[in-house]
């Protein structure tokens, strides 16, 4: 008896467990998925996944880090 494991073909989650969501750019900080996607995420079909999926590395860039904030206060001191 082989041992069948079955598999769905469908585009894997990009969530790496770090679910924060950015204040003002409103995606993950994780995944740069929006709340949208995460949500209805299992719903989609793989063509919207897929879609999604190659949209993120453009995201990336909208977390550059924040000049100032409170390391920069604690520098000028």
């Amino acid at each position: 008896m082989t041992n069948m494991v079955w598999k769905r073909d469908e585009v894997e989650s990009p969530c790496i467990q770090i679910c924060v969501v950015h204040p003002t750019e409103r995606i993950c900080t994780g995944c740069y998925r929006t709340i949208d996607e995460i949500t209805r995420w299992s719903k989609m079909d793989s063509t919207e996944r897929a879609e999604i999926m190659q949209d993120l590395p453009e995201r990336k860039p909208r977390l550059a880090k924040r000049r100032g904030g409170r390391a920069a206060r604690l520098q000028g001191s």
